[in-house]
Parts: structure tokens; C-alpha cells; sequence
């Protein structure tokens, strides 16, 4: 048992299994759960997602709450075209896993969210990699927490390039730009693994072929599930040299902040409709101390990548 104790909250499509690979992998920390969020599909498939990823890699103890199906501001939620051609029709690759043998659980995940916080204090680590919702929600209905939880790295915004989106909007900034505002301004203790980082980032075939030739169940599966994204980035004209590491640089620098270079700031994110899901540091919090957001700019890229692979592979030689 580790003492740091992990919490992802996720819409999982192909980064963020890789990221659920990362956490279940990694030696220091215990992955106590994984909270759902709609954005790379509908709330139930990304649930089901989760449990089927989890069961692939043995680790059938570890729960899975579903969180809010929608934004804070809509009544609904629609998948966009977008996502399917990156993720799939079905958030994995189009890669067809067994059905779960565990069931979702009851508790909603915001009220998890809660309880962890006050369970663990400040040796719970929270891995945002969807859009906000869920904790914000969770931080209206017991602001409490703000002062309790250790850290919450979250995979989202740009600061210093462009959105994915729009010009100035990322992704998961983009789904409920007014949630990652509440959980910006809040008191919690933040790390922004943007843009900036995580697109000079890459994965490619050649790694992905390694774990192809341990032929192990998970092995072929992540290969599988990771050549569809990078094929995706290819066709698509994202990035021809390989595809972006979003969701599980997040968790790498959760447990090891030196892989990224940070600069401390007051963050806000606008969501009005000019720059709506502009993440962008607060000019009326410049000379205010103890900024609560570290922004990573620049990524140790190549021990990230050897790291992220010698965890990753040696967990899949065993799955």
C-alpha cells in the first residue's frame, strides 16, 4: 500500500487508458477509483470504458463512479464527430473489449470526491483529464475540500499556444468552460498540464510495437487501441510524427513534478462568448502571493517517455 492515494476522473477515450495504464502501473501511489465524465463520448460508455480497461490490467478492487452526464451550464450533452474520428465510435480504438464483470457503484462520484477528501486529507492526488464538472460540483456542495486535498493535476487548457478547438480554447476547457473557472479560482492546490506540454509529447508505432510483441492480452489490446489514435492524428493532420501523451503526462507529473518546467499563477478561465475557454492568468491577482496553479511550459519529453514505457510495458508483460 502507498501512502499517496489517486483519484482520475475521466471521459475515457484512448490517452485516458493510457493514463489508467500509468496509474495502475506507477509504484508510488494507490489508484483508490475512477470517477466518469461525458466528453470524449456519453457518460455511460466512458464508465464502461473504465471498467473494461481495469479489468484488462487485473485490477478489478478499483471502483467506478459515474459522474455528471452533462456541463454546468446545458441540459444535455452530444458527442461530437470529432471525437469519434480521434477516439472511436466507442471511446477505445474501436477495439472490442469483454463486458465488465463489475458493476458501476452506487455512490455518485462527486459525493466520493467527497468522502476521499476527507479520508485522506493532503495524500490524495486527483487527476482531472475531462472536462470539470464533477469536481466543481463537488466543491460547491462541500467547499471544505479546497483545504483538504494535496493536489489536482489536471490535463487541460494552453497557455502558451493555441486551442485544439478554437484559437484560445482546449478541449476539455471547451466542455464546461464555467466549472474549470470555479475549480481555477478555488483555493485548491493546481497543476495545469496544457497544450504547451503535452503536444511535444509524442507516442508512435515503434513503441507501440513492443508492446504488441509481448503478446499479452493488454499488450496487443493498448497496441490496438493506440495505433487507431495515432493513425486518427495522421489522417486527421494533428501531428504526423506520432500522437500526444495528454492524459497520462498528467499523471506522470502528478507523482513527479521535475518532469515539467512550471511557471506560478493566478488562473481564471472565460467563458463568455468572446475567448470562451480561454485558460489565462487573472491580471487582477498579479502581485497576489502564493499563486495556486503551477503551469507547466516545457516537458523533460524524453525521460517522460522512457519512464511512461518502462512502466507501461512491464505491467502489460503481465496482463
Amino acid at each position: 500500500m502507498a501512502q499517496k492515494k489517486m483519484i482520475l476522473d475521466l471521459d475515457t477515450g484512448v490517452d485516458d487508458a493510457l493514463a489508467i495504464a500509468y496509474a495502475v502501473a506507477a509504484p508510488d501511489v494507490d489508484l483508490i477509483g475512477i470517477v466518469s465524465s461525458y466528453g470524449n463520448n456519453l457518460l455511460d460508455v466512458c464508465a464502461k470504458n473504465s471498467l473494461k480497461l481495469l479489468e484488462l490490467l487485473g485490477q478489478t478492487d478499483v471502483p467506478v463512479y459515474k459522474g455528471l452526464p452533462h456541463s454546468s451550464t446545458s441540459d444535455h450533452f452530444d458527442v461530437m464527430q470529432v471525437s469519434k474520428d480521434i477516439h472511436g465510435d466507442n471511446g477505445i480504438g474501436d477495439v472490442d473489449l469483454p463486458a465488465p464483470k463489475r458493476a458501476l457503484e452506487e455512490m455518485s462520484g462527486v459525493d466520493f470526491y467527497i468522502e476521499a477528501a476527507h479520508q485522506y486529507g493532503q495524500d490524495l492526488i486527483i487527476i482531472p483529464t475531462g472536462p470539470m464538472t464533477n469536481l466543481a460540483a463537488a466543491l460547491e456542495k462541500d467547499p471544505e475540500i479546497a483545504h483538504l486535498i494535496g493536489n489536482v493535476t489536471f490535463m487541460g487548457g494552453a497557455l502558451t499556444v493555441e486551442g485544439n478547438v478554437t484559437d484560445v480554447a482546449e478541449a476539455n476547457i471547451n466542455q464546461d468552460a464555467k466549472a474549470a473557472d470555479v475549480v481555477l479560482r478555488s483555493d485548491l492546490p493546481l497543476t495545469m498540464v496544457g497544450l504547451d506540454v503535452t503536444l511535444r509529447t509524442l507516442l508512435t508505432k515503434k513503441e507501440t510495437q513492443q508492446w504488441r510483441e509481448l503478446g499479452t492480452k493488454s499488450g496487443i489490446a493498448f497496441a490496438d487501441i493506440t495505433d487507431f489514435y495515432i493513425d486518427a492524428y495522421y489522417n486527421l493532420d494533428i501531428d504526423k510524427n506520432g500522437c500526444a501523451l495528454h492524459d497520462p503526462l498528467a499523471v506522470g507529473v502528478s507523482l513527479d513534478p521535475t518532469f515539467v518546467t512550471t511557471i506560478s499563477l493566478f488562473m481564471k478561465v472565460i467563458y463568455d462568448e468572446h475567448n470562451y475557454g480561454r485558460t489565462i492568468g487573472d491580471k487582477d491577482r498579479l502581485n497576489d502571493p502564493n499563486p495556486n496553479t503551477k503551469v507547466a511550459v516545457d516537458v523533460d519529453k524524453e525521460r517522460y517517455l522512457a519512464t511512461f514505457m518502462d512502466l507501461l510495458t512491464n505491467l502489460f508483460k503481465e496482463h
